[in-house]
């Protein structure tokens, strides 16, 4: 894996570009009554250059003590979103070592222009959404999306409450009136994907094929759940035809007592509010959206946040796949519906480069799914299909850009010069041109169930 990155514009104080974590081993002890953290961070790390200081991100948190390879650090300092640590002995370029940090205080999230992101009290639990760069508000990190590492969880906290982290469930101790969880997640993810989940949530149980479901919910939404989300394995059936092997082990989903405005995802956890479980399957769209991002974010995760349509252009794109095969609107008339949307909206967005501002309109989320059909179109549904199989299997747990997905994807357009033109014009015309293009339409190619 590769582990050098450059500053992302979008998020430029995040991340460090001297050094890459590889693994991240936390051992978190919360007081939900107080919103009181106290916890140790051991960090593998490894060098990009020679280097005599380097920084983490954190924020809202206070570092008590430092230590590299076993050694005492006598001089660190805090800025409001930084750990800066000074190495006397120096780090040779290549060199690993391990960074340990212990800190402490009342986490809070972080202000951002996309609203608050990271570690949030809820009324009674912790739910925590990193994306883009809120994971530095539990852990000391060097938070980009591209810098991928393994991680373990071990967190205390009281017995009435579930906690639930990426990964396998390795361990769950109680003692006193206090219990410790330990997961691990041994796939590597980008630190705004890590989470902790913790909730007086009871086990729920679901059908499952190949993928095992986990699920968590408050006691009294069984029933209304059930109704809406025992889909979930036709689901993963469809997915798994149309993308690939899913990614990872287990498949988690977490409903809070809280309503959310959003669902949001993390590698392997989908997190959804109260208000998302109606039992008349009325967020259905959401539930395939987040699944999606398995493949689309979680696995194979943009390089840098300007590319963020291949995420959620993606699992967009998947909403209408699963309305399709599920009875509902085809993907051809929900690209219709969502064109004839964007056609009267202002046209001042470009896709594949939105701006920092911009990242998380919709337009985003909708045009890229209709990038993606036209791309369809274009292929015929078994080039299509298969092309988001191999780019799902030759990226899987990388970093990909936009680049690299129309290189991916002018693999499969065949040996003629025109078609190879007609891929470069679709990239160009959706993602890097302002104007809406025309609908795309083919008189070769019908839309259809896979």
């Amino acid at each position: 894996m590769t582990y050098s990155y450059d500053v992302d514009l979008y998020t430029p104080d995040s991340g460090n570009f001297v050094v890459a974590v590889t693994h991240y081993d936390l051992d978190l002890d919360y007081r939900l009554s107080s919103n009181r953290l106290q916890a140790i961070a051991t960090l593998s790390v490894i060098a990009h250059e020679s280097l005599s200081k380097f920084s983490l991100d954190i924020f809202g948190l206070v570092v008590t003590k430092v230590s590299i390879d076993g050694v005492r650090v006598a001089r660190f300092t805090q800025t409001k979103s930084k750990l800066k640590v000074d190495v006397p002995q120096g780090i040779s370029a290549g060199q690993q070592f391990t960074v340990v940090v212990k800190y402490g205080g009342n986490p809070v999230p972080m202000p951002t222009p996309w609203g608050e992101v990271g570690w949030e009290e809820l009324t009674e639990g912790v739910l925590v959404a990193g994306q883009p760069c809120g994971a530095s508000t539990w852990f000391p990190c060097s938070d980009h999306p591209r810098n991928k590492a393994t991680y373990r969880f071990s967190v205390t906290a009281d017995s009435p409450f579930y906690v639930v982290a990426n990964g396998r469930l390795v361990s769950r101790t109680a003692k006193a009136s206090r219990t410790r969880w330990v997961y691990a997640q041994t796939q590597p993810m980008p630190a705004y994907l890590a989470t902790v989940q913790i909730g007086k949530y009871r086990p729920q149980g679901l059908p499952a094929g190949r993928i095992p479901f986990n699920s968590y919910i408050p006691s009294d939404l069984a029933e209304q759940f059930l109704a809406d989300f025992s889909c979930q394995k036709d689901m993963m059936e469809l997915f798994e035809r149309l993308f690939g092997e899913y990614p990872f082990g287990e498949y988690t989903v977490v409903v809070t007592d809280d309503d959310l405005e959003i669902p949001l995802e993390s590698l392997g956890i989908s997190v959804f509010g109260r208000n998302h479980v109606d039992g008349s399957k009325g967020s259905n769209r959401l539930v395939a959206h987040e699944m999606a991002h398995s493949w689309f974010g979680n696995s194979v995760t943009v390089s840098t946040w300007k590319d963020i349509w291949l995420q959620e252009g993606f699992a967009c794109y998947a909403e209408w796949l699963w309305s399709e095969e599920s009875g509902g609107k085809s993907t051809t008339d929900w690209a219709q519906h969502f064109w004839l949307g964007l056609r009267a909206l202002p046209q001042d967005i470009m896709v594949g480069d939105p701006g920092p501002a911009l990242m998380f309109d919709d337009r985003v989320y909708k045009r890229g799914a209709i990038t993606l059909h036209a791309l369809r179109l274009h292929l015929g549904d078994d080039k299509f299909f298969d092309m988001l199989r191999q780019w799902t299997t030759i990226h899987e747990f990388g970093s990909v850009t936009t680049e690299d997905f129309q290189n991916h994807v002018m693999t499969f357009a065949g040996p003629s010069s025109a078609s190879v033109s007609a891929v470069k014009t679709i990239f160009m015309a959706w993602l890097f041109s302002v104007a809406l293009p025309d609908f795309p339409v083919t008189s070769r190619w019908a839309t259809k169930k896979k």
